[in-house]
C-alpha cells in the first residue's frame, strides 16, 4: 500500500490548487478525481459559460457597429462551432493542469475514491481498485445541481448548469428557474444567441443575495434586452405536451408558458458520497469546517463547494491553501475579503459586505454611488451604463464595501478587494491618483464624492 503525506479527494479548482501547494511545500501528495481534472469550474461552469458569454458579447458588439459607424451586413453564427471553440478551451486547461500535476510529482489516481475512517482511501480504478494511506485527508468533492421535487418534473426533459451547454443547437424558447448568478449569465448567452428567455425567480429580485442596487439595475438592463423576468413567481408544475409547459402562480396570479427547453437552476448541493465513513460532522448538508478548514475528526481538512459558504471557484483554491498551510503549521485564521463576479451584460462585481450587513454588525455606515454615464471612457466605449458604490464606516473611515456594476467590472474588481483587505480607507483611496481615461476612475470618483470633495460628482 502506499502512503502519502496528503491525500486529496477532487480535482477541481480547490484541490488540484492544494494539491500543488503540498507537492512545492515539499509534501507527498495523491490527487483522486473520478472525473475531468477542472471540476465543475472548468468543465460545466466558469469556463464553458465564461467561453460562450465572450461569443455572445462579439455577437452583440457587430450587432451595434453601426454606432462606431462601422456597417457590417449579413451576420450569423454556428452554435455547433461555438461549442467547438467551448471545448477546445476546456481540453486546453485540462492539459494545462495535467502538466503541473505531473512538473510537481504529484500522484493522479483517476478514479473514484472512498475514504475510510483509518485515514486510508480506496479508489476504484478501471478494472481494479487500489488503496491508499494519507496522514491527512483533504476532501474537495465539489457540488452538484439541486434539482427540486416539482409536480411534473420527472415526465419532462431538462437541463441543470452541467448540462446546458451539450445543446446541439439554440432553443427558440428557454425558460430559466432560477435568477442567481447562473441563471442570469446563461440568460445573456441564449438571449443574445436569439433565444426567447423567461427567467423565473421566487424572491422579489433577481440575486436577492447582492446589493439591491445591483440587482435592480440588472434587471432592467436585462428588460431592455428582451428577458422576461417574473420574481416573486414559483413554478408549481410542469406538463408534457407538444411542448413543455411550466406552470407558475406569483403575485396572487396563475400563469403558464410554453418552452421548447428549461434549465433549473436553484442552487448546488454537496457531493458527499465516498465519505460517509468519515464521521465527519455536518453543518445541514454541508461538511462542518472550522477557520483552518478542518473537520470534526483530527487529519481530516474540507474545502469548496462540499463546506458551502460562498461556492467560488477561488474561494476553494484559497481554502486549499489554506488547509495545506495549517497542515504544514501555520495558524492563520480564513477571514480573507471575498471578491464576488457576476458576468451579465453589463457585470457585476461586489467584495465586502453589503449595507445591510454592515449595518447588522453594529457600523454607522454612509454609502456613495457614482454613476458611469459621466465617465470619458465609458462614453468613449459605449459602455457607460452602470455604477460604482462604496459602503464606508463614518467612524473611522473604513472602506467595508464597495459595489460595481458595468463593463468589465469584474477585472476592475481587485483594486477594492485589495483595500479591504488592506483595512484601507476612504481617504486613502481618495489620494491615489487614478489613470485617465479609464472606467476605474469612477471608483476613485467615489471616495472623493463620499467626502465631499468630488469634482465630476
Amino acid at each position: 500500500m502506499k502512503t502519502f503525506d496528503v491525500a486529496i479527494i477532487g480535482g477541481g479548482p480547490g484541490g488540484y490548487v492544494a494539491a500543488i501547494r503540498a507537492a512545492k511545500s515539499g509534501l507527498s501528495v495523491a490527487l483522486v478525481e473520478g472525473s475531468e481534472l477542472g471540476g465543475t469550474c472548468l468543465n460545466r461552469g466558469c469556463i464553458p459559460s465564461k467561453t460562450l458569454l465572450k461569443h455572445a458579447e462579439v455577437l452583440n458588439q457587430i450587432n451595434h457597429a453601426n454606432q462606431f459607424g462601422i456597417q457590417v451586413r449579413d451576420v450569423s453564427f454556428s452554435f455547433p462551432d461555438m461549442i467547438k471553440r467551448k471545448n477546445q478551451v476546456i481540453r486546453q486547461l485540462q492539459n494545462g493542469i495535467k502538466g503541473l500535476l505531473r512538473q510537481n510529482k504529484i500522484t493522479l489516481l483517476n478514479g473514484y475514491g472512498t475514504v475510510h475512517a483509518d485515514k486510508k482511501v480506496t479508489v476504484e480504478l478501471d478494472e481494479r481498485k487500489e488503496e491508499i494511506q494519507a496522514a491527512h485527508i483533504l476532501l474537495a468533492t465539489g457540488s452538484k445541481p439541486f434539482i427540486p421535487e416539482i409536480p411534473g418534473i420527472s415526465d419532462i426533459d431538462y437541463y441543470t448548469s452541467d448540462t446546458i451547454f451539450d445543446l446541439n443547437e439554440v432553443p427558440k424558447r428557454l425558460v430559466i428557474m432560477g435568477g442567481g448568478v447562473i441563471g442570469l449569465e446563461i440568460a445573456c448567452v441564449f438571449n443574445s444567441l436569439g433565444s426567447a428567455v423567461d427567467l423565473i425567480e421566487m424572491a422579489d429580485r433577481v440575486i436577492p443575495a447582492e446589493d439591491p442596487d445591483a440587482s435592480h439595475f440588472i434587471t432592467k438592463q436585462l428588460v431592455e434586452k428582451g428577458i422576461n423576468i417574473h420574481t416573486t413567481t414559483k413554478v408549481t408544475g410542469f406538463k408534457k405536451e407538444a411542448n413543455t409547459i411550466v406552470e407558475l402562480e406569483g403575485n396572487g396570479e396563475k400563469a403558464s408558458i410554453e418552452t421548447d427547453a428549461i434549465l433549473i437552476s436553484v442552487g448546488r448541493i454537496p457531493n458527499t458520497t465516498g465519505i460517509e465513513e468519515t464521521g465527519v460532522s455536518f453543518d445541514g448538508r454541508f461538511v462542518k469546517v472550522d477557520e483552518y478548514m478542518r473537520t470534526s475528526v483530527d487529519g481530516i481538512y474540507a474545502i469548496g463547494d462540499v463546506i458551502g459558504g460562498f461556492q467560488l471557484a477561488h474561494a476553494a483554491s484559497e481554502e486549499g491553501i489554506h488547509a495545506v498551510d495549517h497542515i504544514l503549521g501555520k495558524e492563520k485564521k480564513f477571514d480573507l475579503a471575498m471578491p464576488r463576479c457576476v458576468y451579465t451584460f453589463p457585470e457585476i462585481a461586489s467584495v465586502g459586505m453589503t449595507e445591510e450587513q454592515a449595518k447588522a454588525k453594529g457600523f454607522t455606515v454612509r454609502t456613495k454611488k457614482v454613476d458611469l454615464a459621466g465617465n470619458g471612457k465609458a462614453i468613449a466605449s459605449l459602455e457607460n451604463r452602470g455604477f460604482m458604490k462604496i459602503i464606508v464606516d463614518e467612524k473611522y473611515g473604513e472602506i467595508l464595501g464597495v459595489v460595481m456594476v458595468g463593463a468589465h467590472v469584474t477585472e476592475m474588481i481587485s483594486q477594492a478587494t485589495s483595500f479591504i483587505h488592506l483595512e484601507g480607507t476612504v481617504e486613502e483611496l481618495d489620494s491615489m491618483i487614478f489613470p485617465h481615461p479609464t472606467m476605474s476612475e469612477a471608483l476613485f470618483e467615489s471616495a472623493a464624492a463620499w467626502l465631499g470633495k468630488g469634482i465630476h460628482y
